[in-house]
């Protein structure tokens, strides 16, 4: 983001409750192959959701620390353990029991994957009695599944691959996930198909631990700003087609 985009400046005190000591420790979900879509030389996450960590700690003037997390569940888990400082994590409500979110700065859309000869021929179908999910337990789109599905049945397994691997082992009826990652899983299913529209839209979102004093809530106003800014001054957009991420817009 330019130096001259219409944010304020930013305060010592704002800044040590972002960055304590001097450095921003951002946490990272490794599992989301569109927003960390690659590796810097040495292993490190690299991606959309990265570069917006990095601008955050470039408008602070502070160091950059990368926490990673192999799924957005051990992500949200560790907000009551201070082991971050801003969580790039899609927002959900039971996430933001503890952590509490900016407006989405992108978002992904989740829609269902049914095998070969599959009755089911839209998102309606689907919660229905007698059909079984497939779904990856405390993603944002599983989440949302855990509130909205009545009838069906969730199936959950702790990665993508093991989604898929019940899926197609077990003869399950759906396969809930990221279009762009149905769009892979897709191929490797003869006679499969990904059903029309979507179920709900992951909203990716910056968070910091929910404290209830006025600092954290002095940080999240200064963040929410930064969002907004970085969407309207196409920063957000400039990062998706940067890493030539498909599946992901800006919110």
């Amino acid at each position: 983001m330019r130096s001259d985009d219409d944010l304020e400046p930013v305060s010592p005190a704002l800044r040590e409750r972002l960055a304590p000591g001097g450095t921003l420790r951002a946490g990272i979900n490794l599992s989301n192959f569109l927003l960390v879509s690659s590796r810097t030389p040495d292993g490190g996450p690299a991606g959309v959701s990265p570069d917006m960590a990095r601008a955050i700690a470039d408008r602070l003037g502070v160091a950059l620390l990368y926490v990673p997390y192999a799924s957005p569940a051990l992500l949200a888990d560790a907000a009551t353990r201070g082991e971050w400082d801003i969580g790039l994590i899609g927002a959900e409500p039971q996430r933001a029991e503890t952590i509490a979110f900016t407006p989405a700065y992108a978002a992904i859309e989740a829609t269902y994957l049914v095998p070969a000869g599959s009755n089911l021929t839209s998102i309606a179908d689907v919660d229905a009695p007698g059909v079984r999910i497939a779904v990856t337990a405390k993603t944002a789109y599983g989440l949302w599944l855990d509130r909205n599905i009545s009838r069906a049945e969730l199936i959950r397994s702790t990665t993508m691959d093991e989604t898929l691997a019940d899926f197609r082992d077990k003869g399950l009826d759906a396969l809930a996930g990221l279009r762009a990652r149905l769009i892979t899983d897709v191929a490797q299913l003869p006679g499969a198909r990904i059903l029309d529209g979507r179920f709900m839209t992951v909203q990716q979102a910056i968070g910091i631990a929910r404290t209830g004093d006025s600092q954290t809530d002095a940080a999240l106003a200064w963040l929410t700003r930064f969002v907004e800014t970085a969407k309207a001054s196409g920063f957000v957009g400039e990062l998706i087609a940067r890493h030539g991420v498909a599946g992901l817009s800006v919110a």
